[in-house]
């Protein structure tokens, strides 16, 4: 992964550089017109040490009004979920590839990534977890450099240097694809299972 150099934190090692530093630096973004738009900048929620860190696609309406990632309908989705994997938000880390809203939800634009997604790669370094859970195409695509489709990637693990990286559904796609539920159900139940299977601090 690239690394968005931080002043003084250029050769920064996993897990040197602190979200908070990270939140200093984005300040109060205007990298892309999406500055222009949103009503808070969703930076990211959670454990800064934590095991399994969920990246999502970009905050919606509520999420966007409230400044926190995953607070409305798919948020509460997501902690019905976790509880299958034997997790609590307070054990996990969130973020989304994009910080803030695009404009009717539509999906984000490559250069909105572009110029975006290097506080999202700070922030993986710095919370360095074990696992990094994919909701949905945009985070599967950034995290895996795949243009597969999550139809095709859900359902297994795969191994990204350090990270074990597991794509999932969107939570929100399961509110209009009722269908994709149970495989979101199965996922979080694999990701419990790898859990237990690999203790922290345990050999990979």
């Amino acid at each position: 992964m690239g690394v968005m150099h931080i002043p003084g934190h250029q050769n920064q090692k996993p897990g040197e550089v602190s979200l908070a530093e990270i939140r200093s630096v984005l300040g109060d973004c205007h990298l892309c017109p999406l500055g222009e738009t949103r009503n808070q900048l969703v930076f990211g929620v959670g454990n800064p040490h934590a095991r399994v860190m969920f990246v999502g696609e970009a905050p919606g309406k509520n999420e966007d009004l409230k400044g926190e990632p995953f607070v409305g309908a798919a948020g509460h989705n997501l902690d019905a979920l976790l509880s299958l994997a034997g997790l609590r938000r307070e054990d996990i880390y969130i973020a989304n590839v994009l910080k803030c809203r695009p404009p009717g939800n539509r999906n984000p634009q490559p250069s909105e990534i572009e110029r975006c997604s290097p506080f999202l790669r700070e922030q993986i370094r710095s919370v360095w977890p074990d696992v990094i859970v994919c909701l949905g195409n945009f985070a599967a695509h950034f995290v895996l450099h795949t243009d597969a489709g999550i139809m095709s990637l859900r359902g297994k693990f795969y191994q990204t240097g350090h990270f074990a990286v597991l794509p999932v559904f969107h939570p929100a796609a399961a509110l209009y694809h009722r269908e994709w539920q149970q495989f979101l159900d199965d996922d979080f139940r694999m990701l419990g299972a790898w859990l237990a299977e690999h203790p922290a601090g345990g050999a990979r």
